[in-house]
């Protein structure tokens, strides 16, 4: 399994909303990601799912490592 297949794995979420959110951004913007932006957007896939929605939603500020991350997922 490739790295990205991991990925695409771990964007599956047990949230709609968020699933369509992470996938959208898989699409889009992971294969452009830097290898340091692409290691942070795995250690946020570690997340759990009420806490990531969370922070894309705005309900609750995210760590500062997230914090470019989110509003680049936020946009899409």
């Amino acid at each position: 399994m490739s790295e990205l297949d991991r990925i695409r794995w771990q964007c599956r979420r047990g949230l709609l909303e968020l699933d369509l959110i992470l996938n959208r951004f898989l699409e889009c913007e992971v294969e452009s990601l830097p290898e340091p932006e692409l290691q942070t957007f795995k250690e946020l896939l570690g997340e759990a799912d009420t806490r990531l929605l969370a922070w894309v939603m705005g309900q609750e500020e995210a760590p500062a490592r997230f914090e470019a991350l989110i509003r680049r997922l936020q946009l899409q």
